[in-house]
């Protein structure tokens, strides 16, 4: 297989159209993010910066990747048009259509969307507050770019956190012989508000294997990164006594194997023995709010693909 080992797109068309086109005014029509993965071969970025000038799209952003060892390559590409396209949902459905067939020629596995488009996300929380409420801030200022549908809990305590922002929620109380039950009414939830993204937000149960087959690449969890060192309860208390000087958080996409999915996001804070536990808790509540923040703007920015169990993050 022929790996490519730097390619520049070429944007020069000296034909008089080429010049025609190039006349426009910049930023004049909507902007677009194209997110895709193929075998590695040479020719790929020439081919998509080909496909763009064709389409009278100019490249804002773009990122990509060569995994050498695999021969896959990864791309990003922030473009916009130069037509009147701003607000039109067409132009989308459009670009699509005329793209298929060069995603077709390359094996790609692809996307394009708007790049002011939303994603709809369902936020799944227990009784700790904190990561629901950095999201809720964060959405409902236009930090990240989501709406979130709807909070789900096992618990009522954060019905009042929801509503205080507008958003729906649901108590869906969860024991063990209620589990599938519980489950059927969430995935039911994620159906009715077209949810494209689940996001655990310290939620305290585990997913059924089918919830998560289900879910799959679609759910991201937060869990502190003391594990597998310090189980169960109190972890931050078992940290203090063993003088840990680091504390951190892991964002993952979630699978079947508990907390081991595909790593999206890390935060690592350095603490030293002036810190008591209830500062460690505080520290590692920082750590998480970061860490799945920034996973689920990745997310939502079309900046993530799956590569096997890892993830390539085009930033």
């Amino acid at each position: 297989m022929m790996i490519r080992t730097e390619e520049k797109p070429s944007f020069a068309d000296p034909t008089a159209e080429g010049q025609a086109r190039g006349a426009q005014t910049p930023g004049a029509g909507g902007e677009f993010v194209l997110t895709f993965h193929c075998p590695d071969s040479l020719g790929i970025v020439q081919s998509v910066a080909d496909f763009l000038l064709r389409q009278e799209c100019y490249i804002v952003d773009l990122k990509q990747f060569g995994d050498r060892n695999a021969g896959h390559f990864f791309m990003r590409v922030h473009f916009a048009s130069t037509g009147d396209t701003t607000g039109d949902t067409a132009a989308v459905e459009q670009l699509r259509d005329s793209f298929a067939p060069l995603a077709g020629q390359w094996g790609m596995d692809w996307r394009l969307e708007r790049q002011d488009r939303k994603q709809r996300i369902l936020v799944m929380v227990s009784k700790y507050d904190h990561c629901l409420n950095d999201l809720l801030v964060r959405a409902r200022n236009g930090e990240l770019p989501v709406e979130i549908a709807a909070v789900v809990s096992n618990h009522p305590d954060l019905e009042g956190l929801a509503a205080w922002h507008g958003v729906p929620f649901h108590h869906i109380p969860v024991t063990p012989e209620t589990k599938a039950e519980a489950e059927a009414k969430l995935l039911g939830l994620v159906d009715a508000y077209e949810v494209e993204l689940v996001v655990l937000a310290r939620y305290m149960q585990v997913l059924s294997d089918s919830a998560t087959a289900r879910l799959a690449g679609r759910a991201i969890n937060i869990h502190h990164s003391f594990l597998p060192s310090f189980k169960g309860a109190r972890p931050y208390h078992q940290a203090h006594e063993r003088g840990v000087k680091t504390v951190g958080a892991t964002a993952h996409y979630v699978n079947s194997e508990l907390d081991e999915g595909p790593i999206i996001a890390q935060q690592v804070i350095e603490v030293d023995h002036t810190y008591t536990p209830a500062d460690l808790v505080s520290v590692g509540k920082d750590a998480e709010c970061r860490a799945l923040t920034n996973a689920v703007r990745w997310h939502a920015e079309g900046r993530i693909i799956l590569s096997g169990n890892r993830t390539v993050i085009l930033r």
